[in-house]
């Protein structure tokens, strides 16, 4: 048994069964992929995969009970690597952090250009993607943090730590309607905003959904023109006089958005919660650590490492 047959059968799994694009993920021959997924079932006497002639379909059930395993030994395997590295190449490596575009846009930029300062050798990496996408590459191993507000929570495999609340604004332009109204002292309703269109994020997006609880519960249904999932992309539409913007209070910034205003509305739609989230299991080099305090001071590394013992049931901060 070797690290080569486990990351084929990994491998096989994640990309669907397709052995030509394992091979190319592996920097492999798609006979080579086959010849180590055929030895370890050798060697395990069973067959991991249902087979349709010379094409794998599918997990029989032992291989329903071997992948996790596999997984496992391959986790730890990154693991073990990790720990030898802290101590061959102490304060330098490499960290990825997945988030979504507004908190890379907006929640990151301090953290990220505090933490460099102090930690120059350490190379980072920065993905941007869906909070399901976040949740994907950590499990995949693929980056060491995710943050995002949506999904992380949701797996089981993933720590999601509770890093700050937000609220959202309402963005307009400085003759609007609405501004007038706030100028003259009007405070915003549900029912007056659904009186224009509407530019907002895309479902599973930077709290879409308490927009959409706070309209339903009022017995709302107003006329959403455009979802994006970036802020600056409902700016610029808001900007072309489009509709009425609903973005996380942290997107607006008075100097950088001259030409909009923006109006509170945490009294309209529920406050939502931006979470941190590591694979449960992982080993986190002392650099992870200092940078997940430095993006949420609270979280500090005796916290963390008590929650990571800890089973979902037990998990304080959840």
């Amino acid at each position: 048994m070797n690290f080569q047959q486990l990351r084929s059968v990994r491998e096989t799994v994640r990309q669907g069964f397709n052995l030509t694009e394992v091979a190319a993920t592996l920097h492999t021959s798609q006979p080579g992929v086959s010849r180590q997924i055929r030895e370890l079932e050798d060697e395990l006497g069973i067959e991991i995969f249902v087979r349709a002639g010379k094409r794998l379909t599918g997990l029989t059930p032992p291989g329903e009970v071997v992948l996790p395993i596999v997984e496992r030994l391959l986790h730890e395997a990154a693991n073990l690597k990790r720990a030898g590295d802290d101590y061959a190449r102490s304060g330098s490596g490499a960290l990825t952090i997945a988030a979504t575009h507004s908190q890379a846009r907006y929640a990151l930029p301090a953290a990220v250009r505090d933490f460099r300062a102090g930690h120059p050798q350490v190379q980072l990496q920065l993905h941007q993607g869906t909070p399901q996408q976040i949740a994907r590459m950590l499990i995949d191993g693929e980056a060491d943090i995710g943050i995002a507000t949506e999904a992380l929570a949701d797996y089981q495999e993933l720590l999601a730590l509770p890093c700050y609340r937000w609220t959202h604004s309402v963005v307009l332009p400085p003759d609007h309607a609405l501004a007038r109204d706030a100028q003259a002292g009007k405070p915003l309703t549900l029912q007056r905003l659904a009186e224009f269109p509407l530019i907002t994020y895309e479902s599973g997006y930077t709290g879409r959904a308490h927009i959409d609880e706070a309209f339903k519960r009022a017995g709302l249904a107003p006329e959403v023109v455009l979802v994006a999932m970036d802020a600056d992309v409902i700016k610029t539409y808001v900007e072309l006089g489009m509709g009425v913007g609903i973005v996380a209070a942290i997107a607006y910034d008075e100097e950088r958005d001259r030409h909009l205003r923006a109006i509170d509305a945490r009294h309209l739609f529920a406050a939502n919660m931006t979470r941190l989230a590591i694979k449960r299991g992982s080993y986190l080099r002392d650099y992870v650590y200092d940078f997940i305090t430095t993006f949420a001071a609270p979280l500090t590394r005796s916290l963390v490492e008590q929650a990571m013992v800890a089973t979902p049931e037990q998990d304080p901060m959840l």
